[in-house]
């Protein structure tokens, strides 16, 4: 396929409708980029070097992609084999808990999604907010298909929250999450699927605290973020990468505001593996879908009385 071609099928949201459809685009970006003379360039970050950047041909205006962790980053014969076994893994979870099938997985989704965002930054400068929304969009449907998938019960939408005086429900408050799982129809876990946490960490924090406020419950609210990392430099020379996660930010409002029930990404930073706080709280995502997701599934209370619904 050309560039033209892939470009046009990642900025459709309709083109992703199944797992199958997001790795077979994976693979024919790979097979794109891996081909000799289709890209400008590959750039080696200048302070983190697994991470590089590819530039564009004329063809994608010379643009250069985000910054893409090669030590996660499958390659074409790589991504063949691993994206068949994320299938298989996912197909039967609960019987493929190993130390390979949970790199397996964390490196396959974060393959496949840095090629749907590559690919969008070969749109022109004048739809980037275009790009960053459907890429957005795109990880949040891939996640909730690989959680259907495993066999959970989830969508995006609204909850509506019943506000109780004096024992009655005199109305509603709505609440839009990317992922809400549930069980029958009953609300369990709430999550937050983002690219990054970059201006969103807040919200996420706040939308926990008040929910419990207003309904005397604990609903475990869970965020995942693809990475945090964005490109520095103005040139290709100094090209590097800046962390887009703000720790302080984060242990404050968990020690001092609420905790979060989980707290996943696919490429972890460096801090959230040594920093006493952020290790307690943050882990990649295969701890999620193998461990921690059934233990908040098989909590014995039942978020009742908040249920999916339309916004008011």
């Amino acid at each position: 396929m050309t560039l033209r071609e892939l470009v046009g099928i990642a900025s459709n949201k309709g083109n992703f409708t199944e797992l199958k459809h997001y790795v077979e685009f994976c693979r024919a970006w790979l097979d794109f980029i891996g081909t000799r003379g289709n890209l400008q360039a590959e750039i080696v970050s200048r302070n983190e070097t697994q991470y590089r950047f590819l530039q564009f041909k004329k063809d994608g205006s010379f643009n250069v992609t985000r910054p893409l962790n090669y030590n996660l980053l499958y390659g074409r014969k790589q991504a063949n084999a691993a994206t068949r076994q994320l299938l298989k893994v996912l197909a039967s979870l609960r019987k493929s808990d190993t130390v390979e099938n949970r790199v397996v997985v964390n490196r396959s989704i974060y393959t496949i999604q840095q090629c749907i965002g590559a690919a969008l930054d070969a749109l022109p400068a004048g739809q980037s907010n275009t790009a960053r929304k459907i890429n957005g969009d795109l990880f949040e449907r891939f996640i909730r298909l690989i959680l259907v998938r495993v066999g959970i019960d989830c969508t995006s939408g609204v909850v509506n929250v019943p506000i109780e005086i004096d024992g009655q429900v005199e109305f509603h408050m709505s609440y839009q999450h990317d992922l809400i799982i549930k069980d029958g129809a009953f609300v369990k876990i709430i999550g937050s699927v983002k690219t990054s946490s970059k201006d969103r960490l807040d919200k996420i924090f706040v939308d926990k605290f008040l929910l419990a406020r207003l309904t005397g419950k604990d609903v475990p609210h869970v965020a995942i973020f693809l990475n945090d990392v964005q490109r520095k430099g103005k040139t290709p020379k100094e090209y590097g990468v800046n962390a887009t996660f703000l720790p302080g930010h984060f242990k404050g409002y968990t020690v001092k505001l609420n905790p979060l029930d989980g707290v996943y990404y696919f490429d972890i930073r460096p801090n959230m593996l040594t920093d006493r706080i952020l290790k307690e709280h943050i882990r990649t995502f295969d701890h999620f879908l193998f461990g921690d997701l059934w233990t908040l599934l098989n909590q014995a209370a039942v978020v009742a009385k908040i249920t999916p619904g339309a916004a008011d």
